[in-house]
């Protein structure tokens, strides 16, 4: 298990956005895609993890403002909406966000953080969600696998289109056994780089959004991945109205082009897979 140290001046420890990578991930996040169009400078791969989905309209509207296509995590968290991020109601959301070509992964289900590994090859979790949220639990490598295909059994029931072949921890909290309890049943993890992290979950009042906006302007170079949320509870001044339609042009007025993680060097070979 690895600490990804942000620099720049934003905290090493994050608020749910995972602050860990496996070394051959944090490499990936930093590797440099195989080609670009000959008109780009090069690439950036924008991704969100689910939330509590008050900026989910918002994205999807800058998204296709922008003609970006983006990876979408996603986990059956409490919306704003009072209903399930998962639930039947999310459907034509998620539909419409297929039908634009966007990629989907697998955030865990019930939004279940990795605590530790036991002895015997059991792994520690706590659900955030779900029949037993905010309870420790003991997790075999086939209980995490299955933890990570409800969402994709589920994303199929409500699009009738499979998840792409990757997964996010939840607050980023790995280890090789989880990592790979997932590389076994068809799921790579995806991480991103210490420019890629927007800041969102942090307090807007000593983060605030023009600060994080010059930062990430500043440091993002080609084949980062960029993570944000699809809306945080906390953060009284949210990051995307303010921040992603000004963020994606700032980064095309840079010469810079957007892809999803099918096309990423490091993941683009697992395409296909379950």
């Amino acid at each position: 298990m690895k600490r990804l140290i942000l620099t720049g001046g934003l905290p090493a420890v994050l608020l749910c956005a995972s602050a860990m990578l496996s070394t051959a991930h944090a490499a990936a996040a930093f590797a440099t895609p195989t080609a670009t169009p000959a008109a780009c400078k090069g690439t950036i791969y924008m991704t969100f993890d689910t939330g509590s989905q008050s900026q989910a309209q918002l994205i999807a509207d800058v998204l296709n403002k922008r003609h970006v296509k983006a990876t979408f995590f996603l986990a059956n968290e409490k919306t704003t909406r009072g209903d399930y991020s998962l639930d039947a109601s999310w459907a034509p959301y998620w539909k419409d966000r297929v039908a634009e070509g966007h990629a989907f992964g697998t955030h865990t289900f019930d939004h279940v953080y990795w605590k530790k590994d036991l002895d015997h090859g059991l792994i520690q979790v706590k659900p955030q969600f779900g029949k037993d949220g905010g309870k420790l639990a003991s997790f075999t490598d086939k209980q995490f696998c299955e933890e990570l295909r409800r969402v994709d059994t589920r994303f199929q029931e409500l699009t009738g289109h499979k998840l792409d072949p990757f997964w996010r921890a939840p607050g980023g909290y790995t280890s090789p056994r989880t990592l790979a309890a997932g590389s076994a049943c068809g799921y790579q993890h995806a991480g991103w780089a210490p420019a890629g992290y927007s800041g969102d979950e942090l307090p807007s009042d000593k983060y605030p959004n023009a600060m994080l906006l010059k930062k990430a302007l500043a440091n993002l170079r080609s084949g980062d991945i960029f993570i944000s949320h699809m809306g945080i509870w906390s953060r009284k001044d949210p990051w995307a109205p303010a921040n992603l339609d000004a963020l994606i042009s700032g980064l095309q007025d840079k010469g810079f082009c957007f892809a999803t993680l099918r096309e990423h060097p490091a993941y683009a070979q697992k395409k296909g897979q379950p």
